[in-house]
């Protein structure tokens, strides 16, 4: 079932986001983008979610994992990062010869982890909205 299939028989994005992660009772879900997150054995395909409190990557199918007994095992795969403990968002694009260029978001964590992700359908939108969710997590609220 596709992801927008499965949100709709959820009851929607905000809805399959909360059954997907723990989240806190105030959380709310600001956006979500269809990406690929690339690990050390290739780019799995998935969902990048950007609440008011973390930004979380779930796969779009459940990979292949070997138990600690040796068996095979398949779980989603899944990445959850309070947007407090994230210091960078840093956008990438790679020239090659031919193009188009391959372009990237690189997300830095304060204890020196750092998740790459690509393939957005709108990569400076991508960039502007998960910048914008770590600033606002930096910035104090200043009472007017």
């Amino acid at each position: 079932m596709n992801l927008t299939a499965k949100a709709i028989s959820e009851g929607g994005f905000e809805s399959l986001y909360k059954q997907t992660f723990t989240t806190y009772p105030n959380e709310k879900l600001k956006k979500r983008f269809t990406c690929y997150l690339s690990t050390a054995t290739g780019p799995v395909a998935g969902t990048l979610y950007l609440s008011n409190i973390h930004a979380a990557f779930c796969s779009d199918r459940p990979l292949s994992v070997a138990a600690p007994s040796g068996q095979e095992t398949w779980s989603y795969y899944k990445v959850a990062v309070p947007l407090n403990k994230i210091v960078g968002v840093n956008p990438v694009v790679m020239r090659e010869k031919n193009p188009p260029p391959e372009k990237y978001i690189q997300v830095v964590t304060v204890d020196g982890h750092d998740f790459w992700f690509m393939g957005f359908v709108n990569f400076d939108k991508a960039v502007k909205h998960l910048s914008q969710g770590i600033f606002s997590m930096v910035t104090p609220a200043v009472a007017v």
